[in-house]
């Protein structure tokens, strides 16, 4: 994606929440945060779960799969795996923290926009 896509009026998503849109093939999770509105992956790079259907507190989404979270300004991993001892280490060597694609988003005439 390298220009800007129209995802939707700013009434189509309420304070707090987020949803999934998809532009240009790619999954995004569009969440609007204390009036603003972000944009990064919607799949989480653990175990390829959808965030969207996760939860979100304030700033951090939340993986309903093994409860990895990321923060929606910035795509920041902030915990990788919910849990902790050998299980939960092994799983990070395995699959070391990554970070989600994080997209500018701008308004537009009432219109949320996404650049690459």
């Amino acid at each position: 994606m390298s220009k800007v896509v129209d995802v939707g009026a700013v009434n189509d998503i309420n304070e707090g929440t987020m949803k999934s849109v998809t532009v240009e093939g790619e999954d995004i999770l569009l969440a609007r945060v204390e009036d603003r509105y972000y944009a990064v992956g919607n799949i989480c790079p653990h175990l390829q779960a959808r965030l969207s259907e996760g939860t979100l507190e304030g700033y951090i989404v939340t993986c309903p799969r093994h409860g990895s979270q990321f923060d929606v300004r910035t795509g920041e991993n902030i915990r990788w795996l919910k849990g902790s001892g050998l299980a939960s280490n092994l799983a990070k060597v395995v699959k070391p923290p990554r970070p989600l694609k994080s997209y500018t988003t701008e308004i537009r005439g009432g219109r949320i926009t996404i650049i690459d």
